[in-house]
């Protein structure tokens, strides 16, 4: 039912499109904007994962330069069932992450250096099995080519604004309205584009956090690190979101102020009712949930397995000296 919602969604929004060119240029306009929509749609499909993380500067790291954080990805890829995906480490303090990739085989995820600083191992799987829940529900590919239409309908609007404001005054019978008309759709467009970012965001979210839950086996790692991020997206402004803000929906945590209009459409679920959710997962019966069992008795057992003859215990290491798992 979700992926029908989804794709109803997504339809709506290619509509959207539609209805802006015509409202600008009438039928002739119509037609280019939706010829438009199907050319950036292809082009998001073979390129939206290059220009996502090439727009947010991400670093590509391996076993040599990440790692704990890569051998924690294929852990949680391997529980998952899901081909490795590439791994990148975004220099931004803000804490939060993404994934993207037109399908599993091409996928890829990303974390800020302001996430692996702020969470703690634990929280770190919990949150990168949420972004390959996202790739295993194939949500990568929707939500980048949701972006992508959105950002398009914006720079529209914007084209009306412009056309409203100083070409309004002339009669043309390509343009149906008037000039207060093309910056009524200025104003609006951008508005309907987030309502429908808002509510795909929030279909794949909740089934992602609970899918997450799965692939690590622990619900309260995801809960303990949405909790932090919650606090820390609020915290510390991420400017490359602020000037996109088409991209937000595909962190994990809303990475914009929240000033003006976008603290009206919200395009993630409420924070506490995601944590409320994996809480209420955690009274579940075990063997449903445990997919990883990790433990205090068993501590190799998890996705960042210890190499076999290493010693259990392990030494007490103050939070100035711990080794991060992008170092």
């Amino acid at each position: 039912m979700n992926y029908i919602r989804t794709g109803l969604l997504l339809a709506g929004l290619t509509a959207l499109f539609g209805a802006v060119g015509m409202m600008i240029g009438g039928q002739q306009g119509m037609i280019i904007a939706l010829l438009f929509a199907a050319a950036m749609n292809v082009f998001a499909y073979w390129n939206s994962d290059a220009m996502l993380l090439r727009m947010r500067s991400a670093r590509q790291v391996d076993d040599k330069t990440a790692p704990e954080l890569v051998a924690m990805v294929r852990g949680l890829a391997r529980n998952a069932d899901l081909p490795m995906p590439k791994v990148y480490v975004i220099e931004n303090p803000q804490p939060n992450a993404f994934a993207t990739g037109r399908n599993p085989e091409n996928a890829a995820v990303a974390a800020t250096t302001g996430l692996l600083k702020l969470l703690d191992r634990n929280e770190i799987a919990g949150v990168m099995a949420h972004e390959l829940a996202h790739v295993k529900n194939r949500d990568t590919l929707t939500m980048t080519i949701t972006a992508t239409i959105a950002g398009a309908i914006s720079a529209l609007a914007n084209f009306a604004m412009f056309a409203g404001m100083f070409g309004g005054g002339r009669s043309d019978n390509n343009n149906p309205l008037g000039g207060i008309g093309m910056i009524l759709i200025a104003i609006l467009a951008p508005m309907g584009a987030m309502i429908v970012q808002m509510a795909i965001s929030r279909t794949r979210e909740y089934e992602a956090d609970k899918i997450g839950a799965e692939i690590c086996g622990h619900p309260m790692w995801l809960a303990s690190a949405l909790n932090k991020l919650d606090k820390g997206v609020h915290a510390v402004p991420n400017m490359d979101a602020e000037r996109n803000p088409a991209m937000a929906h595909m962190y994990i945590a809303n990475p914009l102020s929240g000033k003006g209009v976008d603290s009206l459409f919200s395009t993630h679920p409420n924070m506490a009712n995601r944590i409320a959710r994996l809480q209420a997962m955690t009274r579940q019966p075990a063997a449903t949930m445990q997919r990883t069992q990790v433990s205090k008795d068993k501590p190799s057992s998890g996705p960042w397995a210890r190499k076999p003859g290493r010693s259990s215990a392990a030494k007490p290491v103050s939070p100035r000296h711990r080794k991060r798992p992008w170092n």
